[in-house]
């Protein structure tokens, strides 16, 4: 079985699609945060800020988009930060766990001991 590149956009398209940009101005979306669009797409945008605008109707991951898209996820993350700067997306992130609440090691352990007893 012969495997893909990854990057299988046409570098001039690409290079079109992101104003010529190739890196995102800062703000990184990662790859689960979730997308809400804000408002309808509207005529005249780029048909990638439509399509984006489109598939967030209800909250949908940075990779679900690229993967929707067939674009790779730099491109993605420039296009989310366009429609970010303009207010018509909301980026949801995850939230990170406090450590107080992970389980206590002893007990991970115990556990552990027991499945192995099984």
């Amino acid at each position: 079985m012969m495997r893909r590149p990854v990057d299988v956009g046409a570098p001039d398209r690409l290079y079109t699609v992101t104003g010529g940009r190739s890196r995102s101005d800062g703000s990184s979306f990662d790859l689960v945060t979730l997308i809400v669009a804000e408002c309808e797409p509207s005529v005249g945008q780029q048909s990638e800020h439509r399509r984006i605008l489109e598939l967030c109707r209800h909250p949908t991951a940075v990779v679900e988009i690229a993967a929707e898209l067939s674009l790779p996820i730099t491109v993605v993350r420039i296009l989310l930060e366009d429609l970010q700067a303009t207010g018509r997306i909301v980026p949801r992130h995850p939230r990170v766990a406090a450590s107080a609440t992970l389980p206590d090691t002893a007990l991970l352990t115990e556990v552990l001991h027991g499945l192995r007893n099984l």
